[in-house]
């Protein structure tokens, strides 16, 4: 573990499992500004020691990342504070097929971040159980044990989209010291959501917050109406800092990251982060955001809440996470929608697509919301399943990706 850590007098920090002290706000080091065809090195120094410096202290990337990987190691080496952060990184697990393409690959990103050890190695975007069984059977168990015991992986974790279920399943096949989810208040119950959050919890896991913002949904994207009523509130803050304190409020997130391109957006979250508390919302501050996601769903196709009393499909159809995407069409944008269908149903061991309905009708006797589910499958099969949805779920069958 790091022999100590800096902390600035004002950034905020919640302990992990073996009582490392996490600053609340990570560094999510996929959005570096691009020069070219580049990453705008000195630029990103700029930011990324700006971040440091104010007590900052875990970043976060990814081998698949185009150039973050050895920007940060870089810019870690140049500064000599390699010792002062904690460094996440994630294995394509995807790209696996052997052992040897595990000890591959995690040696070339040690060789890209200029250093011998990683703080938090995650499996990235682990889909579903069968998946961790595929690495399991290459010998990824025995291979993170050996890494863990050498000192050169010292937390082991997995990033995760997709649906509720699959997530709590995942928490029970490895003894996990961290995971990292997509979660914010428009999230709240889909994805992994607050029923998973609190799952990890549970387990004594720390929680790694990936789009805090919805990828800039909930603060560009947000309609007028929700928009005004944010300007008219009378503690006047911005929508990013609506979406960050929502989540800090919650003692089981650990670090929400963001992606700070520009120093002006990284000091506005370090003075946000610098002035929270868990529990500090009211019961106006909740109804304020009941009215913003209200505004944000006003176009929803399908009124599912996510409950999950729908589940489990006798053909393994994602009920909850198809009709999330559905609605997300609608609610932001259809590219939006089908990439998160594509990602929740057909990149994974076990598709889950709608269009694998029978038809039989068991959901719909369980549904509080008197949802007409198989109906509403079809119409979202029908937008949702492209041809270019059918490509990528064919491809992982034949190139067996998974």
């Amino acid at each position: 573990m790091m022999d100590s850590v800096e902390e600035s007098s004002k950034m905020k920090y919640r302990e992990d499992k073996n009582g490392n002290k996490l600053s609340i706000l990570g560094y999510g080091c996929m959005r570096f500004t691009r020069k070219g065809a580049s990453i705008d090195i000195d630029k990103a120094e700029k930011e990324i020691m700006e971040a440091i410096n104010n007590g900052v202290n875990y970043f976060d990337t990814a081998y698949v990342y185009p150039g973050s990987e050895a920007t940060l190691g870089e810019i870690l080496k140049r500064n000599k504070c390699r010792e002062k952060i904690f460094i996440a990184t994630k294995l394509p697990h995807f790209m696996v097929k052997s052992k040897k393409d595990l000890e591959k690959y995690f040696k070339e990103q040690l060789k890209r971040l200029q250093t011998d050890y990683v703080d938090y190695y995650l499996m990235h975007m682990l889909t579903d159980v069968q998946t961790w069984n595929r690495l399991k059977a290459l010998g990824a168990d025995d291979w993170l044990k050996e890494k863990v015991q050498n000192g050169q992986i010292r937390n082991v974790g997995f990033s995760y989209h997709g649906n509720t279920e699959t997530f709590l399943q995942l928490l029970e096949v490895y003894d996990w010291d961290f995971c990292q989810i997509q979660y914010n208040y428009l999230d709240e119950h889909s994805q992994a959501g607050k029923r998973g959050l609190k799952a990890a919890n549970k387990k004594g896991l720390p929680v790694i917050i990936m789009e805090p913002l919805r990828g800039g949904r909930l603060v560009n994207l947000l309609p007028e109406k929700a928009k005004n009523i944010i300007k008219e509130n009378s503690k006047k803050r911005t929508p990013a800092e609506w979406a960050f304190r929502w989540l800090w409020n919650q003692p089981e997130v650990t670090c929400v990251l963001s992606g700070m391109n520009s120093l002006e957006m990284l000091r506005e979250n370090i003075d946000i982060a610098s002035n929270v508390e868990v529990g500090e919302f009211t019961k106006e501050d909740f109804d304020l955001i009941e009215q913003i996601k209200n505004e944000l769903n006003r176009n929803i196709k399908v009124g599912c809440t996510g409950c999950g009393y729908c589940m489990p499909c006798p053909k393994g159809v994602d009920i909850p996470g198809t009709f999330h995407s559905y609605n997300l069409m609608y609610s932001e944008n259809k590219k939006s929608g089908r990439h998160n269908y594509l990602m929740c149903t057909a990149v994974r061991k076990n598709p889950s697509s709608a269009s694998q309905c029978v038809e039989c009708g068991k959901c719909e006797k369980h549904c509080p919301q008197h949802i007409e589910i198989r109906k509403e499958l079809k119409n979202a099969s029908r937008e949702l399943e492209t041809p270019v949805y059918k490509i990528a779920k064919t491809a992982v069958k034949l190139f067996k990706l998974y």
